[in-house]
């Protein structure tokens, strides 16, 4: 190893600058070879260089011939320069660079190591800004010439939502994140005093408010250039990723019930498309192209679920010409690109004083985060059906009961089996039964119990529902039947997980799609294993219950 130089520091007047600080500092470098600078802050104190302990013990490493070095002495530990000196030395340990400085590998330190956990924290969060996007700087003008300007939001792209907003300073609790003026909302007012008013005034029977919006959406976007919304139209998703835009063959990989969904949904709007063809076909004065090929199905499910998964909730109202069904949905162009959260809460409604629809935050927001929304406390099921897409770490996710599986492991011979399914059916205690985080949710253990109730113990139905436990074999059984059906689950699971896998290997261009179902059943294997562990907990306590296993006898108070 090479020798330590040392250069003395400069006196009063030299240009070289000296070290600043009046405390120790510890200069690290490549090799076993430390040293502490001590710098008194005086222009005529000493400044003394202390070689690393185990240079003082004159070890491995130690500079030969070293004044001071090697006896191990505190005082003989420093090298002492000349008095009245300036401290600046240069070291030379495998390499000298030009500034006087210890050279070591860049990001090997503690400091970098933290500013590398930061880093990697902040990233999660931090998007990439697409303001200076055509198709965002079009957007901006077209809000402002209808009086939106916002200041504190900017569009960006984040790795796990994707496209979203991004807060460009801090947000506190309370505070408004936006607020859209009334010019800005597509409304069915919008489209009443529109162009397409007075077709939609003469067609009988009226139109839904769901198809007048969808029906603009179509007409606005094959007028192109000429078309008013066309900086709006442009910023809005291409494609959906909702189960009614899925492929058949992907339909059939999502959970049966959720399978089910879907195919009704589909259904839903092939009916309302098939029912509109008549009205789009009395639209044909103000399109350059034949209606049917203007308002083809790929046009109008484009628009439904444009509607679907992007309006915002308005007051219930009534429109002349419109048929009577709800009217609570508008378009919020810019807002709609607040992505959900199920972490945070907001207050959003249409300010009737202002004219404005505001979202006002609950809790705060760091400066160049990504701003959240809450659609609402929706499991991961919900979510893909309405608004296309499974969010990670959903603490709403769980896997549903159906009545059909919480049978299926009960005995046949069960003689009380209607009676029971009936009590549970008239006490709402057949749906929402669910697997969670947290394991089985209570009012799937309590629905088990009563199913599992022996006849001598029927007549305690009622206790059952408040929450009491019968007994300890009928919560042994209750817990057996759960931690089966639990099993059930698991296994479907892992074979359409792999299902998925070999899928997603022959039909490359069914990727995306198939990565949406693959991320639900992963998430739902997750919910299920944890299940598990927590029945098997549950078990143990019951088996372990220095009680023993006692049969119930009906008390006072159970009757039927």
């Amino acid at each position: 190893m090479p020798a330590l130089r040392v250069r003395p520091g400069t006196r009063a007047g030299s240009s070289s600058p000296p070290l600043v600080g009046t405390s120790e500092r510890r200069l690290r470098a490549r090799g076993p070879l430390s040293f502490l600078v001590r710098d008194s802050g005086s222009g005529d104190g000493p400044g003394r260089v202390r070689a690393s302990p185990a240079e003082a013990r004159g070890g491995e490493g130690a500079p030969p011939g070293g004044p001071g070095l090697g006896s191990g002495t505190k005082n003989s530990d420093y090298l002492t320069l000349g008095e009245g000196e300036k401290k600046c030395f240069l070291f030379s340990i495998g390499h000298l660079n030009r500034n006087c400085s210890c050279s070591m590998k860049k990001g090997r330190g503690r400091t970098s190591r933290i500013r590398r956990r930061k880093l990697c924290r902040s990233s999660q969060s931090r998007g990439v800004n697409e303001s200076y996007k055509p198709e965002f700087i079009a957007l901006k003008k077209w809000l402002k010439a209808r009086k939106f300007e916002d200041t504190n939001l900017i569009p960006a792209s984040f790795p796990d939502t994707g496209r979203g907003l991004m807060s460009k300073t801090s947000l506190q609790e309370g505070q408004v994140i936006i607020s859209l003026p009334e010019s800005c909302l597509l409304t069915t007012d919008t489209v009443i005093r529109s162009y397409l008013g007075a077709y939609i005034a003469k067609w009988q029977p009226p139109p839904s408010p769901l198809l007048a919006l969808c029906t603009f959406l179509v007409a606005e976007r094959h007028a192109g250039d000429r078309s008013p919304w066309k900086p709006y139209l442009e910023v809005l998703p291409k494609a959906y990723t909702c189960p009614v835009c899925l492929e058949p063959e992907v339909v059939t990989l999502l959970p049966r019930p959720l399978a089910a969904e879907a195919r009704e949904q589909r259904t839903r709007v092939r009916e309302l498309f098939t029912s509109a063809r008549g009205f789009f076909s009395s639209l044909q004065p103000l399109l350059s192209e034949a209606a049917e090929s203007v308002f083809s199905y790929g046009a109008f499910l484009w628009a439904w679920c444009t509607v679907n998964t992007r309006a915002v909730y308005m007051t219930p109202g009534r429109r002349q010409g419109l048929s009577a069904e709800p009217d609570t949905c508008a378009l919020a162009p810019f807002l709609d690109l607040l992505n959900h959260s199920p972490a945070v809460q907001v207050e959003a409604a249409f300010n009737e004083e202002s004219r404005r629809y505001e979202i006002r935050t609950r809790s705060g927001c760091r400066r160049h985060e990504e701003v959240l929304i809450c659609y609402g406390a929706h499991d991961s099921r919900r979510l893909l059906l309405e608004y296309g897409f499974v969010p990670r770490g959903n603490p709403h996710a769980c896997v549903p009961v159906s009545q059909d599986m919480l049978v299926k492991y009960l005995p046949s011979t069960d003689k009380q089996m209607n009676k029971k399914i009936s009590i549970l059916k008239d006490h709402d205690f057949i749906e929402n039964l669910t697997f969670g985080w947290d394991g089985p949710s209570w009012r799937l253990l309590t629905a088990l119990r009563l199913l599992c109730l022996e006849a001598g113990e029927f007549l305690c139905w009622k206790k059952v529902l408040l929450g009491e436990i019968i007994s300890d074999v009928n919560e042994k059984k209750s817990l057996d039947i759960a931690q089966k059906i639990c099993h059930y689950f698991t296994e479907e699971a892992s074979a359409m997980l792999q299902k998925v896998s070999h899928m997603k290997d022959k039909e490359m261009a069914l990727t995306h799609q198939l990565t949406l179902v693959e991320t639900l059943w992963t998430e739902e294997l997750k919910i299920l294993r944890a299940s598990a562990e927590t029945l098997s907990r549950l078990q143990t306590a019951v088996r372990d219950s220095p009680r023993g296993l006692r049969p119930c006898r009906p008390r006072a108070g159970c009757d039927a």
